[in-house]
C-alpha cells in the first residue's frame, strides 16, 4: 500500500474503486530505470514509486520470499532486521545532476518519487511525484547500534536530521560500486548495480480523492 500512502488513495477495495470512479485525476512522474542484470545483461524498467541500491535490494529478495500473512508492515520490518544483522556497509558512488557525485561508505542509496516504502517507512516525506525530480536519500556509513536506535524515525519520516543521513534532488541518477549491490524497484529485486535512474516527466497519470 505505499504507493498509495502518498496520494491518499483509500486501500479498502470499496472506497479505493469510488476514488477510481470519481477522483481526481493527477499526472505524475516515473522512472525509467537501466541496471544490470544477474545474468550480467542490462535491462529497463520503470519505477513509479521508489527504488533503491544496497541493503533494501537485499531485504526486498528476503521480504518477498516469506509470507505476508501478518501484513506487508510486519514483514519487510522483520526482513530488515534479519538482513541488518548480516549486511556489510560498502563503498558507493552516487552521480548527480550538474556532475554533482557523493561517494563513500553508504548503507542505502533511496531513489523516491513517492514518500512511502517497504510497508509504511516514509523514508522521502519530502517527495513530490510530480515535480521533475527524485528525492535521493543517502544513508551513510551508519553502524548496527545506530540503526537499532534511529530505526522508529523512518517510520516517522524524522530520519533526515541524522548526521549519516543526506538529502539531495536530481532527475538522474547513477549508482555503482566495486561489487555489484543489489537493487529494488518498488518492492521487487530485479538486479543489480551499475543502475542508471532517469525521471520521465508527467508519465503517469492516478486517480486520486478530490479535495
Amino acid at each position: 500500500m505505499d504507493f498509495l500512502r502518498t496520494y491518499g488513495i483509500p486501500s479498502k477495495l470499496e472506497d479505493a474503486v469510488r476514488v477510481a470512479v470519481g477522483g481526481a485525476t493527477r499526472t505524475i512522474d516515473v522512472g525509467r530505470v537501466e541496471f544490470r542484470t544477474w545474468e550480467g545483461g542490462t535491462e529497463t524498467r520503470h519505477v513509479a514509486n521508489v527504488g533503491s541500491v544496497g541493503m533494501s535490494g537485499a531485504v526486498a529478495q528476503r521480504a518477498n520470499g516469506m509470507s505476508k500473512a501478518l501484513g506487508g508492515r510486519v514483514t519487510f520490518f522483520y526482513a530488515l532486521v534479519r538482513v541488518f544483522f548480516e549486511w556489510d556497509n560498502t563503498d558507493v558512488v552516487v552521480e548527480l545532476d550538474g556532475g554533482e557525485v557523493r561517494s563513500g561508505r553508504m548503507h542505502d542509496v533511496i531513489v523516491a518519487n513517492g514518500q512511502w516504502h517497504g510497508g509504511g517507512m516514509w523514508l522521502a516525506p519530502e517527495a513530490e511525484p510530480d515535480d521533475g525530480l527524485f528525492d535521493v536519500v543517502l544513508i551513510g556509513d551508519i553502524e548496527k547500534v545506530e540503526f537499532v536506535k534511529a530505526v522508529g524515525r523512518i517510520y516517522r519520516g524524522t530520519h533526515l536530521t541524522h548526521p549519516k543521513v543526506d538529502l539531495v534532488r536530481s532527475a538522474r541518477v547513477r549508482v555503482d560500486a566495486p561489487e555489484h549491490l543489489p537493487i529494488e524497484l518498488d518492492g521487487e529485486q530485479v538486479g543489480t548495480t551499475p543502475v542508471t535512474f532517469e525521471v520521465v516527466p508527467r508519465a503517469l497519470r492516478v486517480r486520486v480523492p478530490r479535495d
